[in-house]
């Protein structure tokens, strides 16, 4: 029987007491913030495995918007970067943890395990999705969201980087000042516009030569899984 204290629990416990790993993403990890900069944490809970054997189930994510704060369970977590989702990946690398437990630290080290391939396919495809929303707005609007075109192309330098290298650079301190410029809105559209073809073809040309397998590593994402589910049933 589940205990009273695990039946009543909710959202904001789950993610206060049972987080094994919150990190600061967004410009401040990217070295791309400036004075007005928000500060973005991102984190990943366990919730306890009891909590699974009812009809309802934990939440797969919980999303703090008053604290910039956005955790997803384990489970969710995991399966989002198999799939190569960007924003995920980046947890896993940012320069910035804030808090980590030991499961936490087991998830750090198993994060080759999640790269593959597939990378190449998610990057430009959420580059994009981005990209065609930016167009339709200066068409609409007569100009795209300056900041967004920044963050699309830190995306493909990121990609690019992640095929080039086996890991993506969230860290583009690098490009800095030439980011900065753009999301200023200095830089004309059509060069913006030459710069992401550019890091496209970049992207397609990485992946011939790049040492990423082809899947990434299931089995072991999934054994690290059922011991955590293990661990929480105790």
């Amino acid at each position: 029987m589940i205990s009273d204290s695990l039946s009543s629990v909710d959202d904001l416990s789950l993610v206060r007491d049972h987080t094994v790993l919150s990190v600061v993403v967004g410009s401040r990890a990217y070295g791309l913030a400036t004075e007005a900069s928000d500060t973005d944490r991102r984190g990943v809970f366990v919730a306890p495995t009891p909590l699974f054997w009812r009809f309802a189930k934990p939440p797969t994510h919980v999303d703090e918007r008053e604290a910039e704060r956005f955790s997803w369970e384990l489970e969710r977590f995991l399966g989002l970067a198999l799939d190569a989702n960007p924003t995920v990946l980046e947890c896993l690398w940012s320069p910035m943890v804030e808090h980590v437990t030991g499961s936490g630290e087991e998830l750090l080290a198993l994060r080759g395990a999640f790269l593959s391939r597939h990378a190449h396919r998610t990057f430009l495809r959420y580059a994009d999705s981005q990209f065609r929303k930016l167009s339709g707005d200066l068409r609409t609007r007569g100009e795209p969201r300056w900041k967004h075109v920044m963050h699309l192309l830190r995306l493909l330098i990121s990609g690019r980087h992640l095929l080039d290298h086996g890991e993506p650079l969230v860290d583009v301190a690098g490009h800095r000042d030439r980011l900065l410029t753009v999301r200023r809105g200095e830089v004309p559209w059509p060069e913006v516009d030459a710069w992401r073809a550019s890091l496209t073809r970049d992207m397609d040309a990485a992946l011939a030569t790049s040492g990423l397998p082809e899947e990434p590593d299931r089995t072991r994402v999934e054994e690290f899984l059922v011991s955590v589910r293990r661990q929480g049933v105790r």
